[in-house]
């Protein structure tokens, strides 16, 4: 029996351009460590098998080296991604809510933000709403009962995440960042209280890992 090749061997890279037909999006470019003109050759093998474009980690100086190359290529600085469309791209009927704990988590936000608005979700933001002033939340209640799928973004202690899970009904997904003074670890200490969570219903996904979570998030919301 022949198989049918699902990647394109670069020799540096295998490029798996089988992914989005098993998963439903194509693969995904992670930048750090790798060269511009090794992520050129990547983007050039996706995009010539009509594959979407993401780039997680990138910088501004090779997003502008690479849109010489990619006129389509777009740039989010705060979630620090590129990404480029491509076509028969699915719209998910479900709202997808990213919730961040303070203005200092909204770049790890918006990297699960937008790579849920690449991958075709509605998306809603609340930003700023965390534990602290518990008030803030609350006036947006009834926004995040319509969601069918909650991203919660925190630093700190990472106490929202079991907050709002207490308070709706969909599953929530909760992304430690490494905002907060010393004894937080750099993103630790949000970390194992979100693992340790007493509200049911809750992943945790890395530190930082904003992109892991929109990526989950719209699995769900599919």
């Amino acid at each position: 029996m022949s198989v049918e090749p699902s990647f394109c061997d670069l020799g540096f890279a295998k490029v798996d351009i089988g992914r989005k037909r098993r998963r439903g999006f194509s693969e995904v470019i992670y930048c750090p460590g790798k060269t511009k003109e090794q992520l050129k050759k990547i983007a050039q093998k996706l995009i010539s098998n009509n594959q979407d474009l993401l780039l997680t980690k990138l910088e501004k100086a090779t997003f502008s080296y690479l849109k010489k190359s990619f006129r389509g290529l777009k740039y989010n600085s705060l979630a620090r991604l590129g990404y480029a469309l491509g076509k028969d791209r699915a719209c998910r009927k479900g709202l997808a809510a990213v919730v961040s704990a303070g203005t200092s988590d909204i770049p790890v936000a918006e990297e699960a933000a937008v790579t849920l608005e690449v991958m075709g979700n509605r998306v809603v933001r609340l930003y700023d709403v965390g534990v602290a002033g518990v008030h803030r939340l609350i006036n947006n209640i009834d926004i995040l009962k319509k969601a069918k799928v909650i991203i919660i973004i925190a630093g700190m202690e990472g106490a929202l995440a079991s907050l709002v899970s207490g308070l709706v009904s969909c599953p929530v997904i909760a992304v430690p960042t490494s905002c907060g003074y010393g004894a937080s670890f750099r993103g630790l200490s949000a970390l194992l209280t979100m693992l340790n969570c007493c509200s049911p219903g809750v992943a945790v996904v890395n530190i930082d890992n904003g992109f892991g979570a929109g990526y989950f998030a719209s699995l769900i919301n599919k």
